[in-house]
């Protein structure tokens, strides 16, 4: 019997991208705001890039996960300064 571990290490990889892309955004939206959402985009089209030429599936996959979690993030960052401003997280001293 040959088992197959590609499904399980794309679920687990998929679940830590997801988790740490949760804490990144709400950590740039308090540095920077939301204004930075063009390096979420720009990080996006690289790993997208990135999955084309990548030839071991399951790391291409991954580089997909990762690509599609940096456009999602984009969204949640302006969702994030909402959730700010509603006073749900800290909003930076300092900031207007």
């Amino acid at each position: 019997m040959i088992m197959n571990f590609s499904g399980i290490i794309i679920g687990l990889s998929t679940f830590l991208i997801i988790g740490l892309f949760h804490p990144i955004v709400i950590k740039a939206e308090y540095h920077w705001g939301k204004g930075c959402w063009w390096i979420f985009l720009l990080a996006g089209i690289a790993f997208a890039v990135l999955s084309l030429f990548i030839e071991h599936m399951v790391w291409s996959i991954v580089s997909g996960v990762v690509a599609f979690s940096s456009f999602w993030s984009i969204l949640e960052l302006f969702q994030q300064e909402k959730r700010v401003n509603k006073g749900w997280f800290p909003k930076k001293p300092g900031r207007s």
